[in-house]
């Protein structure tokens, strides 16, 4: 298999990556550039725990090759807070909520809810569960979630 270097930028920052053809999103995410936050649940797109977003959009990182996103924004966990120390308000919506207990659903239930509030600020109840449908959290039964995305629409949370 050969290797080809790429240019990947992540969270506003450009990183040149040397990498396999066939090489995951995911795994360039987590063990090369060590931005842990990706998690990888299921391999096969199922549990949502993989994403982040790419121009915006919520891609599944464990079944996207990482040759196809390169020119792209790609934006991780990691990016989302608007300065280090700070969180951004759907983060402190989460923690008010309580919409977090193990974690490893929380980055892409947060980069899914920042895409649904960038795309619709103020989400019906079922707008935010069709949202987050994709997103299997084994923990909190999703009623604190939904009332985490919720609050952060009630405090204007443009997300952008």
């Amino acid at each position: 298999m050969s290797k080809k270097l790429i240019t990947l930028t992540i969270n506003r920052e450009q990183h040149e990556v040397l990498i396999e053809d066939n090489e995951l999103l995911s795994n360039v995410l987590h063990d090369t550039l060590a931005l842990t936050g990706t998690k990888y649940g299921c391999g096969t797109g199922e549990c949502g725990a993989c994403t982040v977003l790419v121009d915006g959009d919520p891609i599944l990182s464990c079944i996207t090759l990482a040759v196809t996103v390169e020119g792209c924004e790609i934006t991780t966990i990691e990016g989302v807070a608007p300065k280090v120390g700070e969180l951004d308000p759907i983060q402190e919506a989460f923690l008010e909520q309580a919409a977090i207990q193990c974690g490893y659903c929380t980055p892409g239930m947060i980069l899914v809810a920042r895409d649904l509030l960038v795309r619709n600020p103020k989400p019906s109840e079922e707008e935010i569960r069709e949202a987050i449908r994709g997103n299997i959290c084994r923990c909190t039964g999703y009623t604190s979630i939904v009332k985490a995305i919720q609050e952060a629409a009630n405090h204007g949370c443009c997300c952008k």
